[in-house]
């Protein structure tokens, strides 16, 4: 019997033979490399192998025995049959002729690299992988740089004795597989030298809200086995599929990982691998250069495409990869179904809101959110399953699992737990894949979480705040609404959705909307830049030690303060800018007041004190003038930047509380500077219009723009001449004040007259239905509204059309 098969001779339809795992990389192998994707080569160890090792040491019905009498509400059970039949595997001996077969396969693998006995990766495949329903991730056991045949023998045993680990018992029990009918073959793939190189891993999806668009790329230093078990914090990369496929550098967020350690070659004899630090040097910089992180996202298209065109379906990837530090080479080492979002129906969604508006106060710490729901309980800190086990705390079922890093030998405990929260790891660790699949919220890369919360604490773990965990002290309420949008009924008035925040934009994007009427700078600036723009220009000659002491902190890994702030605000507006490509996304340039100015840092050098900054130095009035300029130049190369290089060309600019036409020109003069001509790339141009001025002037203006978008707050307040913050006149503001109807039914009429479109962004229509119904009645375009009530205003939308026949 052949025991072995050269790798590039086995396909996708031989899963039974090869399992998953290689079947895979030889479909691969055989169909992509002429596309230009490098896989190493190598051979298989076929299930046949595996059977007959078992039946030679007549271990089957042993192993039966045993795991048939594990008890699986007991960990300790199911640790003592797991070890049992480990040890059984791990004692057996090879059949000569297997034996013989296997050695002989590896020598004419080493033959093609001119080496005795090359350096090897030893990765288990079982048969069950690649199923549509579980990814079996981290389940087998891998192991790497292994050379010469003893140890390339014992590793196989190993890789045998994995298909019974602890977790892959307990998965397999979860999800109703068969234990017996599950079996295991073994790559011999060669080693890419990522030990002097990096490596990660890749999903074709956004792993947290399946937005199908997106390709997330964790990478860090040496071999890819640290960012798989969660003991690093990798860098993150995402990249815009559509638009890397056209050619653009659609690189659209980059977050810079911790990359503590790293692993590398052992030095020989027993010790194959092992972790060391990372070089200062090495941890403040992002360990992938752009032209790569778009190569690898070229490559996971293609794999992508052909494996939804074999399996006639939509098949998003999980990919690892890694890059030959000697040859600069970048490899593909494995690749499998992604297997939740890609089963999930995004017309089911559930939306948590937290009710406690004061829970920012009892914030413990954050990271990287796995999942969007959130759970609560006592906390129970874990650092070894061993000591645990042994000291005689059973984990109970409900508390919050607080650790340094899990892997997925925890399994049993993480899926007892209402939420798991990690010192390390990133996204695509095996523990974030497992929790994701348990459906248990997951809080990863918190750095120090077990030094800041005591055992038995009771906290509250948020992933429904974007890609931001938080973690709260005490138990915190939240509503939970489940809703069908396939029920919704259908409006012709475009729903836009306002969006502030990058990192909620993939997720909102399910909701049904015709692009985003409102995306706002300011929130990007606060939250991702923190810095006042002049500042960062001009720190170092303000003589404030501190100052540019934090400032140095923030662009750690960027060229300089400039592209810095370029490349933040970019990532910002084009993560949401692609979450609802290619409709409208109407970016308005930053509309700050001076008072709000001045708390960002360095802020208190630039910004006037103003008595009412409300109708103060803000919007058109700053771009133009000398002392802000420069600062407006980097906000048009930032939006010239999403627009050209990453290619969203569904950015429209927009401006803020600009008072004459002739401010317009100069405003649009400065932007012409800077590379942001109206027309040019089909760049379109927005007004906002929340001053009487542009109400009374909307023909003039009408002739240099495209459209005007009501701002109604600024625009009721200033029509009925009172301060929106002060609480003695607050009940005279009203939007649907008969002056402010006025204001508005003129300014709709112009611009229908002008052909320029006019949409409103505001709470109003959704509020109060008889105020959609005027907008509605008069024509408008358009109606933004925030995320939250996207639902109610479709349904108050869809009432009004129906009242009024709209057709």
């Amino acid at each position: 019997m052949n025991y072995t098969l050269p790798l590039k001779l086995v396909g996708i339809n031989d899963i039974p033979l090869v399992g998953g795992k290689n079947a895979s990389l030889g479909e691969m192998l055989q169909h992509l490399t002429a596309l230009g994707v490098n896989i190493p080569d190598g051979f298989v160890i076929t299930v046949d192998a595996y059977y007959e090792f078992i039946h030679f040491n007549e271990l089957d019905k042993k192993i039966k025995d045993i795991v048939n009498a594990i008890d699986y509400d007991e960990i300790e059970s199911l640790r003592r049959g797991g070890m049992q039949v480990r040890q059984l595997i791990s004692n057996g001996r090879f059949p000569k002729n297997m034996s013989e077969q296997i050695i002989a396969s590896y020598e004419t693998l080493s033959q093609l690299y001119n080496q005795d006995y090359t350096d090897v990766a030893v990765r288990s495949s079982a048969t069950a992988e690649d199923l549509p329903d579980a990814s079996f991730a981290g389940q087998q056991e891998t192991f790497l740089n292994v050379r010469g045949p003893a140890i390339l023998m014992d590793c196989v045993r190993n890789c045998f004795a994995s298909l019974f680990t602890d977790r892959a018992i307990s998965y397999r029990q979860i999800f109703g597989y068969d234990h017996f009918e599950v079996a295991l073959s073994v790559c011999i793939q060669k080693m890419v030298r990522s030990d002097l190189g990096a490596s990660g891993v890749a999903f074709s999806i956004d792993t947290e809200s399946g937005f199908k668009d997106a390709i997330v790329i964790n990478a860090s230093y040496g071999l890819g086995e640290m960012i798989v078990q969660g003991a690093v914090s990798p860098d993150e990369y995402i990249v815009f599929k559509p638009l890397v496929k056209q050619g653009f550098n659609s690189i659209i967020e980059k977050k810079m990982g911790h990359k503590d350690k790293m692993m590398i070659y052992g030095e020989g004899g027993d010790e194959r691998i092992k972790v060391i630090p990372t070089e200062n040097s090495f941890r403040i910089r992002f360990c992938l250069k752009d032209e790569t992180i778009v190569k690898l996202a070229k490559w996971i298209v293609i794999i992508e495409e052909y494996y939804t065109k074999i399996k006639e379906k939509w098949t998003p990837m999980d990919v690892e990869w890694a890059i030959d530090g000697l040859s600069k080479e970048l490899f593909i080492v494995q690749a499998r179904p992604e297997t939740i979002h890609s089963q999930k129906n995004h017309n089911n969604i559930t939306e948590y809101k937290i009710e406690d508006e004061k829970r920012h106060e009892k914030l413990i710490t954050k990271g990287i959110a796995v999942g969007d729901k959130i759970g609560s309980g006592k906390a129970t800190i874990l650092y070894s399953l061993d000591k645990r086990v042994s000291e005689g705390h059973e984990f109970v079922e409900g508390s919050v699992l607080v650790t340094d890093m899990t892997d997925p030998d925890w399994e049993p405990i993480m899926k007892k737990a209402s939420a798991i929260i990690t010192n390390k790891g990133g996204r695509t660790c095996h523990a974030a894949i497992i929790a994701r699949e348990l459906g248990v919220p997951a809080i990863v890369g918190c750095g120090n979480v077990t030094d800041l919360i005591k055992e038995g604490t009771i906290v509250t773990a948020s992933c429904a705040e974007g890609d931001v965990g938080f973690l709260y002290e005490g138990d915190i309420k939240y509503e939970k609404t489940d809703y069908d949008l396939s029920t919704l009924p259908t409006v012709k008035t475009d729903i836009m959705l306002n969006v502030a925040s990058p990192s909620l934009a993939f997720q909102f994007s399910h909701l049904p909307n015709k692009g985003v009427g409102l995306a706002r700078e300011e929130f990007i600036i606060n939250n991702y830049i923190q810095v006042h723009p002049l500042a960062l220009l001009n720190h170092k000659n303000l003589n404030d030690k501190e100052l540019t002491n934090e400032i140095e902190k923030k662009i750690i890994g960027y060229e300089n303060e400039e592209t810095y702030f370029i490349e933040k605000l970019s990532n910002g507006i084009a993560k949401i800018a692609a979450s609802f490509y290619p409709n409208k996304v109407i970016v308005r340039f930053s509309d700050f007041k001076s008072n709000e100015y001045y708390n960002l840092l360095g802020g208190k050098y630039y910004e006037p004190h103003e008595e009412n900054p409300m109708i103060g130095w803000r919007g058109a009035s700053r771009y133009y003038s000398e002392a802000y300029k420069p600062a407006f130049g980097l906000e048009c190369t930032a939006i010239k930047k999403v627009r050209n290089e990453i290619g969203l060309t569904n950015v429209v600019v927009m401006i803020p509380f600009c008072r004459t036409v002739e401010e317009l020109h100069k405003v649009t003069d400065v932007m012409a500077e800077y590379g942001l001509k109206r027309g040019e790339n089909k760049l379109e141009l927005f007004l906002m219009a929340e001053i009487p001025s542009n109400i009374l002037m909307a023909e003039e203006f009408a002739q240099h723009i495209d459209g005007f978008s009501i701002g109604s707050n600024d625009l009721t307040q200033l029509t009925l001449g009172l301060d929106r913050d002060s609480s003695l006149v607050a009940h005279l503001y009203d939007e649907r004040n008969p002056a402010v109807k006025r204001m508005l039914e003129m300014l709709i009429t112009t611009a229908k007259k002008a052909k320029v479109k006019v949409g409103i962004c505001g709470q109003g229509p959704s509020d109060f239905p008889d105020f959609a119904q005027f907008l509605v009645e008069l024509g408008i375009d358009s109606i933004s509204v925030t995320p939250d009530s996207v639902i109610k205003t479709v349904k108050a939308i869809a009432e009004v059309e129906a009242k009024i026949g709209k057709n």
